[in-house]
């Protein structure tokens, strides 16, 4: 028996089954083209600042007749590891010493180039500098909890100066959605949760708000480890 707040069922037309198709095609394909877009745009914009310093001799143009795009990028690859390769030796250490020294003489671009460097060094950090997992914890308040990424134990001034009984761990609390922003904590050991989900899912979830979760066919499950 029908009541006057039953809703009458909604039927599906044309338009209506088009616009979802549509929707969902836009869902599919948005992804990738910006994906390829923004790879080809990169490519195109390291040829752009390489070529130019490389010899027309050397560059392919002159022996096909046409621009590929790609070469930039390999010669800045090459170049790249070379320079890296004479850095790791007794001579490239000596000459980088050599040339920051006289950079850090220069008042104006000595602080541009420890600035510069600093950036570099985070963002190109080695493996073992990246975070170790991640965590859930109250913050800012009781009640309230927050993820975050646990870096490493406190050491030095900051691990005495706490009054903890056990260890003291930094914890980097990005923000949403640009997670490359955010606080450094500090936190007794005991008062965090080391969550199963790895560093890149908890990522995921702070830059989608909330939307994008480990895994999506049953959220209250960890995601399904790959088969080894």
């Amino acid at each position: 028996m029908n009541t006057p707040f039953d809703e009458p069922p909604r039927k599906t037309g044309l338009f209506s089954s088009l616009r979802a198709s549509f929707l969902t095609g836009l869902v599919v394909i948005a992804p990738v083209s910006l994906t390829i877009w923004l790879i080809w745009s990169v490519i195109g914009w390291i040829d752009g600042v390489v070529l130019p310093l490389v010899p027309y001799t050397f560059q392919p143009e002159k022996y096909i007749g046409i621009n590929l795009r790609g070469v930039g990028v390999i010669i800045f690859l090459l170049f790249t590891i070379v320079v890296g390769w004479v850095a790791k030796g007794l001579l490239g250490r000596s000459l980088i010493r050599f040339a920051e020294s006289i950079v850090e003489s220069v008042p104006v671009v000595r602080s541009i180039y420890s600035g510069v460097k600093q950036i570099a060094e985070t963002v190109f950090a080695q493996t073992e500098r990246s975070f170790e997992k991640a965590c859930l914890f109250e913050y800012p308040r009781k009640g309230i909890w927050a993820i975050g990424f646990v870096s490493t134990t406190a050491k030095g001034e900051i691990a005495r100066s706490a009054n903890t009984s056990g260890d003291l761990v930094s914890i980097f609390v990005p923000t949403t959605p640009n997670p490359t922003s955010g606080f450094l904590l500090f936190f007794p050991r005991e008062d965090i949760i080391e969550l199963e989900m790895s560093v890149e899912d908890a990522a995921k979830l702070v830059i989608s708000a909330g939307l994008v979760y480990p895994n999506p066919k049953d959220p209250t499950k960890p995601p399904a480890k790959p088969a080894q």
